[in-house]
């Protein structure tokens, strides 16, 4: 019994599945009559063009193609694209170049003859003087540090600036950095690249860029700088204090001619009592053994039992100058330390501190030597 039903219900399964597959045929029939009929109803409507399928489309192209073309794959002459086609198609009538630099000399010859007898297009000025050569000058003022480009506009627009004596109104003037004197609030600035800086020298550190000896010097403070600095001045090593330090040679040089005079204050412990009459003597002069040495300025800062501390001024630059005036006065110094040195101070700026001087202090120091 289990055997015939078994092959009952097979029989029966294959003969559904027959006629299931006779449908799916009958159907498969009836959409290819449909598609056969509407390509035969696009056939007898010539408005439209007939579209070639992917089978018969051309894929080879340029000189030398074939009529028919290949059916499938890339042509001898293809030139690329998604299905080995041409990515923009050629036009007719004219000839392709050779090569692409055959193609730029005609490009450039039927430009020549395009523009052979037209006059020069004159651009428009962005602003007066723009013909000028060099740099502008609110990007001059900013390059020193004087702020942003619009800050140094707004200098400009209070009549702040001026240059080679003439305040300046108007934006966009050029400047020549090199050439050109330039002055913020009657103060000049310093258009190059130029560096300065200020250093509380400690004692012991010999005022050089460089010792043979191994011994601690200047250089030691501005051994990660690009640019080559070099000292105004000395101060022997155990004085301590203001040492400047920079790039500008001319500035350099007039700071410490005697020609301008420029003064240095320092800070002296002795031990007293002294004499009323001691700064009277320094400031008429005291003989030494290379001439006399005079003081601008002395006053007594403090005064602990016997030991006093001095405040000594003078604009003379000579080797160990205050120390030997104070000796020679009778009074030898234990420490002493250079507060100023014109119109840069010591301030609050910590043993071996180095500080970038501001551009208005730079601008007192030109002043100061006339530049």
């Amino acid at each position: 019994m289990r055997s015939s039903s078994g092959r009952n219900s097979s029989g029966n399964n294959g003969g559904s599945r027959g006629g299931n597959s006779g449908g799916r045929g009958g159907s498969g029939g009836g959409r290819g009559n449909y598609r056969g009929a509407g390509n035969a109803r696009d056939d007898k409507q010539g408005g439209r063009p007939k579209r070639p399928r992917p089978e018969e489309r051309r894929y080879d192209v340029g000189p030398g193609a074939t009529q028919e073309g290949p059916k499938s794959g890339r042509g001898p002459t293809a030139r690329g694209g998604a299905k080995g086609g041409p990515k923009k198609p050629l036009q007719r009538g004219r000839s392709v170049p050779a090569t692409s630099r055959e193609y730029e000399a005609r490009a450039e010859e039927r430009n020549r003859e395009r523009y052979a007898g037209k006059k020069d297009v004159k651009l428009p000025k962005t602003f007066p003087g723009a013909e000028q050569e060099g740099e502008r000058l609110q990007k001059v003022l900013a390059r020193a540090g004087y702020g942003s480009r619009r800050s140094c506009e707004e200098l400009i627009e209070q009549a702040r600036v001026e240059v080679n004596g003439e305040i300046v109104l108007e934006q966009g003037k050029r400047v020549d950095p090199e050439k050109d004197e330039v002055k913020v609030d009657g103060l000049t600035v310093a258009t190059q690249s130029y560096q300065f800086f200020s250093l509380n020298k400690p004692a012991g550190v010999v005022s050089t860029m460089e010792d043979p000896e191994g011994r601690q010097c200047l250089g030691d403070y501005v051994t990660n700088r690009e640019t080559r600095l070099f000292h105004v001045g000395r101060l022997d090593t155990e004085t301590e204090g203001v040492i400047l330090l920079t790039n500008h040679g001319e500035l350099a040089h007039r700071l410490t001619h005697p020609k301008y005079g420029v003064k240095k204050t320092y800070l002296a412990h002795i031990v007293g009592p002294i004499p009323r009459d001691l700064g009277k003597r320094l400031k008429d002069g005291i003989q030494l053994e290379d001439g006399y040495a005079r003081a601008d300025h002395f006053r007594v800062v403090e005064q602990t039992g016997k030991n006093y501390l001095v405040e000594v001024t003078l604009h003379e630059g000579r080797k160990h100058i205050v120390r030997r005036m104070l000796a020679e006065a009778g009074f030898p110094v234990d420490k002493l330390v250079r507060t100023a040195f014109g119109p840069i101070t010591l301030g609050d700026q910590k043993s071996g501190w180095l500080r970038r001087l501001s551009n208005t202090e730079v601008g007192m120091l030109m002043k100061e030597v006339d530049l």
